[in-house]
């Protein structure tokens, strides 16, 4: 799954990101342990100077 993340003028999109899926209504959607690891990887990101960015997911250590 993309996910394309907006914050302060930066784009950042995370490809490859895993993601499950409601097997009702088909909405995907991500655990507590990937949005973590998103949301830390963007931040690290805007604190790069990061403006524009596309970049494989990769599980945060």
């Amino acid at each position: 799954m993309t996910v394309p993340l907006e914050r302060d003028g930066m784009t950042i999109v995370f490809r490859e990101v895993p993601a499950l899926v409601c097997e009702n209504c088909g909405e995907a959607f991500h655990d507590e342990a990937v949005t973590t690891s998103l949301l830390k990887q963007a931040e690290q990101a805007a604190l790069a100077g990061v403006e524009i960015d596309v970049r494989r997911f990769a599980v945060a250590t």
